[in-house]
């Protein structure tokens, strides 16, 4: 029995809707943890760790790959390169239902660049919705996309092949201890990270007023009916005293349209999604000192 424990990160990259998300929390289990972002995690947002005993695989999240028409399209473009250049394996989704299009093949032309240095990992997803010969025919036309260093198919919905593109990807894995303590891990819902976000960009420029007295609570997170690329979020911000209430509206509420922005950027940036973010302050008197409201803010 060998003993090495291999450790390192991968990403998944694909079309939109090419499965990534629903294999990504089949790997790591029904939650996915995601950690925060402490100086030491990687610059990317982590989706998810797959502990095991023989390793541990950190999967990160890139920025969609697209054509850029602006120069914010190519800097995206630039980030999605230097992560591809920084993981140690990358898996390319197909899904088995759709035939590859040009969105495919620009993302395999732009892999092939890394290939040389980073293994890419084929993978066809989605095979519970189509019958075997198909999924048979769609692995031969992503062969003939570029030069993989492994196919697998895999269907996150009824966990065929799940344990089979885990092993693979940690086949590329350097050896190594774990790059993450069990106590370093917080396995967070992405709520608390919202609500973290918004609570940063809040005390952005107040922070000397009243750096402890701001709570924020997400009160729903869900997608838009109807849509599959928005996410409505409502939160409320909680101060201490109506005085400080005036400090974060601001003139106007200048301040606090600023900061609903800003977390909104940043929130769009942590789901990969389009977020419309609603956000109200209310007076919770002394919440600090009260235990019962300290509870209900999740402290």
């Amino acid at each position: 029995m060998s003993t090495t424990h291999r450790s390192g990160f991968a990403c998944f990259v694909g079309r939109p809707n090419a499965g990534k998300s629903t294999l990504t929390n089949a790997l790591v289990g029904t939650k996915v943890a995601i950690t925060s972002s402490k100086p030491q995690t990687t610059r990317h947002a982590v989706r998810g760790i797959v502990h095991r005993p023989d390793a541990q695989l950190v999967i990160v999240d890139t920025p969609g790959l697209h054509r850029p028409r602006t120069l914010l399209g190519q800097r995206l473009n630039d980030i999605v390169h230097s992560t591809w250049s920084e993981v140690d394996v990358v898996g390319f989704c197909v899904p088995a239902n759709e035939k590859i299009g040009p969105g495919d093949r620009f993302i395999a032309g732009e892999l092939a660049k890394i290939a040389r240095r980073t293994p890419v990992v084929g993978v066809v997803t989605k095979t519970d919705l189509v019958p075997p010969d198909a999924v048979a025919a769609q692995l031969l036309a992503l062969q003939e996309v570029m030069e993989f260093a492994d196919l697998v198919p895999v269907s996150a919905v009824d966990g065929f092949q799940v344990g089979t593109v885990a092993d693979l990807l940690v086949g590329k894995l350097p050896e190594g201890p774990p790059l993450y303590p069990d106590g370093e891990l917080t396995d967070e819902p992405e709520q608390t990270l919202v609500a973290e976000l918004i609570r940063e960009a809040a005390l952005e420029g107040v922070r000397d007023e009243l750096p402890h007295s701001i709570a924020v609570t997400v009160e729903e997170m869900l997608p838009r009916e109807g849509r599959d690329d928005l996410v409505d979020v409502h939160a409320l911000l909680y101060v201490e005293r109506p005085s400080q209430k005036g400090i974060i509206l601001g003139h106007q509420g200048q301040r606090l349209r600023q900061v609903g922005a800003e977390a909104r950027r940043q929130i769009e940036a942590l789901l990969g999604s389009k977020v419309y973010l609603d956000l109200h302050i209310k007076v919770a008197k002394d919440w600090q000192r009260d235990p019962k409201q300290l509870r209900r803010l999740g402290f």
